[in-house]
């Protein structure tokens, strides 16, 4: 049996154009039992969230009763493929600052400190802040810039290559931590006696704990609407906190380690010493410019329709709810 004309609707709904209908306009009818099929779905699920409201800003719309529906790209949205003024410029500074960060700490440890090497050396010492100051700094405020950065790609994607990016860092931190560690065993030195040590395992500790649970609330999605809108705050505000105590962590092991190589010439302005205090400043920058810039309101990823339609209606077909339901 095929589908009735959509003449019939267009007599019904002489408001609506031709592409609202359930299908586009130079397109035929549907005429196979797939189609049929699918339209018997649609008429058995609950309507989408209001029509009017998603033809103003683009997505999905439905035509009740019928409830047949229409997508319309993002591309008459008016906030599409807009950046907000001056987004680009604070990312670039961002980026610019963190990797001075990068080459700074590692021009320190490579230069004024021997070098790099596995041995249980003093060189393998110099591993630690490389890793710490590349993975949970730098790559850690990347990956909180992701969603900044990417506005208008699938937001699948962008939490994939946030997880990525924290993934990344993660092992780093453990190669870090790995590294300190085998070094003190080597010289027999005690371990975690040290505010710098303490900060620094509560951080990663904690950012172990954030990266599992945010994969398991916002990547694997077990949880139910409501369960990760209430720790959607949570994890934005743990994220930024273990942030900042990241880069406090370094600022007291750029400290500790001046005072422990070059305590007496450190008064003196000594090359290393003025190296070292430019690394901790550039860390401060980057911090305020990454902080700032996620902070920002008008910096915000925006609320794609289509994304805001789908989640609506999935939490509808799933929980009962209402789709204009928080």
């Amino acid at each position: 049996m095929e589908l009735a004309s959509t003449a019939p609707f267009r007599r019904a709904y002489p408001h609506q154009p031709a592409h609202s209908l359930g299908f586009h306009s130079n397109v035929p009818p549907p005429t196979n039992h797939l189609a049929q099929s699918v339209r018997s779905l649609l008429l058995a699920t609950p309507p989408l969230p209001d029509a009017p409201l998603l033809r103003a800003t683009g997505g999905w719309s439905c035509l009740s009763p019928a409830r047949w529906c229409s997508y319309r790209p993002m591309a008459d949205s008016p906030d599409s493929g807009s950046r907000p003024t001056g987004l680009p410029w604070y990312v670039a500074t961002s980026q610019v600052l963190g990797l001075a960060c990068v080459v700074i700490t590692g021009v320190w440890m490579g230069h004024y400190r021997g070098g790099y090497a596995w041995d249980g050396s003093a060189h393998e010492f110099n591993v630690h802040p490389l890793c710490m100051v590349l993975g949970l700094v730098f790559l850690y405020g990347d990956a909180i810039l992701v969603y900044r950065v990417f506005r208008n790609e699938s937001k699948r994607a962008v939490k994939i290559l946030h997880a990525v990016l924290h993934l990344i860092a993660l092992v780093l931190g453990v190669v870090g931590f790995a590294a300190v560690f085998d070094f003190h065993r080597s010289i027999k030195t005690a371990n975690m006696y040290s505010l710098h040590s303490w900060c620094g395992m509560v951080t990663f500790i904690l950012f172990c704990l954030q990266w599992l649970l945010g994969l398991s609330f916002f990547l694997f999605r077990w949880a139910s609407a409501q369960l990760r809108s209430w720790y959607l705050s949570l994890h934005v505000f743990f994220g930024l906190v273990l942030f900042a105590l990241s880069i406090a962590t370094c600022l007291l092991g750029i400290t500790e380690s001046v005072i422990f190589s070059i305590m007496k010439e450190y008064s003196m302005f000594a090359p290393e010493g003025v190296l070292a205090n430019t690394l901790g400043l550039l860390l401060v920058g980057f911090g305020i410019t990454v902080g700032y810039t996620v902070t920002r309101e008008d910096f915000r990823r925006p609320q794609h329709p289509e994304e805001e339609a789908l989640s609506m209606h999935f939490k509808t077909l799933t929980e009962g709810g209402s789709p204009s339901s928080p």
